[in-house]
C-alpha cells in the first residue's frame, strides 16, 4: 500500500460517479481516504450502510495502482492536484453538485479570485464573433474594477479568440482541457497554452494523463467551464453545439448567462437568438451590458476623481459623502449610500434626486447610482 495521501486522494477521485457529496459522507464514516482502499468490502457495506460496485477489491485495486503512476507524473511535471476539501479548491465549482473530486492544474491562476467570466462559442467563429469577443474581453480590462479571469475550452474558434484576447488585454485566463496536462489539443494551440500558464493563467483538467481522450469528454469538461465563472457569454453558436450545453449548465448552476444577437439568416447566430428568445440568456454587445447587469465595481472614470469635486462650491458635505461613496465602489445603491453617508433614507432620497438634476449623478438599472 503507497503512503502518499496524494496518491489515495488521486484514486479516490478516478472512481466516476462520486460526486463532493457523496465523498464527503463517505469520508466522514470510515475516517480517510486510505482506510477506502484498507478496508475489505463486506467492512465498507457495514460502515456505510449500503453496497456498491466500487467497494469490490479489483476495482479499488486498479484505481490504486494507476494512482501511484499519476502521482509520479504531477511530481514529475510539476502540477498542482487540487482535491476538493483543499482551501484552493475553486468556491464556485465547489457550488455544483457534479463538480470533480480533483482537479489538475498548470499555472499560478488563483482560482477563488473576485470575477470569472467564461466566453464559449462555436469552432467556425467569424469576424462579426471575434471582433466582439476582442472588444468585450479588452472593455473588461478597462472598465471593470476589480481583477477578471477568462475562462473557455482552448478549442478553435471563440474560444481561442477568447484566450488570445486575455493574453492581448492582459487578462489571466484558463483553459479548461478535455484531456490529461500529458498532451495539449489541438496541437497548434501549445504555443499560446504555455504563454497562458505563464502569464498568470492556468491550464485546467479533471483527467488524468493515462485518460483517454474521447467525444464524451469535451461535453464533460464544459461542466466546468460553466461552474468556474461568475456568468457564461456565448458569442456565436448554431442550433446545436457544445456552446449552448454550456449555457443550459450554467443556467443550471444559477449562472448569469450572455449571449450575442445575430442576424436571423446568419447560421452562427441562430444559437445566441435562440437562447434570448427563451430567455436563458440576456442580450450582450458590450463590456458594459455584463457589468451593468452583473452589477460590477467599474473603475472611475477621468475627470471623476474625487479631488475635483471638493473644490465645487455648490456641494454640500453630505452630497460630498454621496460622491466620495460612490467614486469609491463605482457605484452604490441607496442602502449602501444610507449606510455610508448616515443620514435618514427619506432625506436622501431628495437629496439624490437633486443631484440627479443637476447632473452630479446618474440613476441606472437596478436601482444603483453612479457618476453621471
Amino acid at each position: 500500500m503507497p503512503n502518499d495521501l496524494l496518491t489515495y486522494r488521486i484514486a479516490i477521485a478516478s472512481l466516476r460517479g462520486l460526486t463532493p457529496a457523496l465523498a464527503g459522507s463517505i469520508l466522514a464514516r470510515i475516517g480517510s481516504e486510505q482506510e477506502f482502499f484498507v478496508l475489505t468490502p463486506e467492512q465498507l457495506s457495514a460502515a456505510l450502510g449500503f453496497r456498491n460496485r466500487l467497494f469490490d477489491r479489483q476495482v479499488r485495486d486498479k484505481a490504486l495502482s494507476e494512482a501511484v503512476a499519476e502521482t509520479n507524473f504531477v511530481s514529475r511535471a510539476n502540477i498542482r492536484a487540487i482535491y476538493f476539501t483543499d482551501p484552493d479548491y475553486p468556491a464556485r465549482l465547489l457550488e455544483c453538485d457534479d463538480a470533480p473530486l480533483m482537479l489538475y492544474a498548470l499555472g499560478s491562476c488563483d482560482l477563488n479570485q473576485a470575477r470569472f467570466v467564461s466566453i464559449v462559442g462555436t469552432r467556425h467563429a467569424t469576424p462579426y464573433g471575434t471582433a466582439f469577443v476582442d472588444d468585450l474581453v479588452s472593455g473588461l480590462a478597462s472598465r471593470c474594477a476589480d481583477p477578471v479571469v477568462i475562462v473557455s475550452g482552448l478549442a478553435y474558434g471563440i474560444d481561442i479568440a477568447a484566450h488570445r484576447a486575455a493574453l492581448d488585454a492582459g487578462l489571466p485566463t484558463i483553459g479548461v482541457l478535455a484531456h490529461g496536462l500529458n498532451t495539449i489539443y489541438p496541437a497548434s494551440h501549445r504555443d499560446i497554452a504555455a504563454r497562458m500558464a505563464r502569464s498568470g493563467g492556468m491550464l485546467l483538467t479533471d483527467y488524468r494523463s493515462s485518460d483517454s481522450i474521447h467525444r464524451g469528454n469535451f461535453l464533460a469538461r464544459n461542466r466546468i467551464v460553466a461552474g468556474l465563472s461568475d456568468c457564461t457569454v456565448v458569442a456565436e453558436s448554431d442550433t446545436h453545439g457544445g456552446a449552448l450545453v454550456t449555457a443550459r449548465l450554467a443556467s443550471a448552476y444559477s449562472r448569469d448567462v450572455f449571449a450575442l444577437p445575430g442576424r436571423t439568416s446568419d447560421r452562427y447566430s441562430r444559437g445566441c437568438n435562440g437562447l434570448i428568445a427563451s430567455c436563458m440568456a440576456s442580450l450582450i454587445t458590450s463590456a458594459d451590458d455584463l457589468i451593468e447587469s452583473m452589477r460590477w465595481p467599474v473603475k472611475p472614470a477621468e475627470g471623476h476623481q474625487p479631488e475635483l469635486f471638493d473644490s465645487v462650491p455648490e456641494l454640500t458635505p453630505e452630497e460630498q459623502a454621496v460622491i466620495d461613496t460612490i467614486t469609491r465602489r463605482g457605484d452604490a445603491t441607496l442602502s449602501e449610500l444610507t449606510a455610508s453617508v448616515n443620514i435618514p433614507t427619506p432625506r436622501l432620497m431628495g437629496m439624490l434626486i437633486d443631484m440627479e438634476f443637476r447632473s452630479l449623478i446618474l440613476a441606472i438599472p437596478g436601482g444603483r447610482y453612479q457618476l453621471k
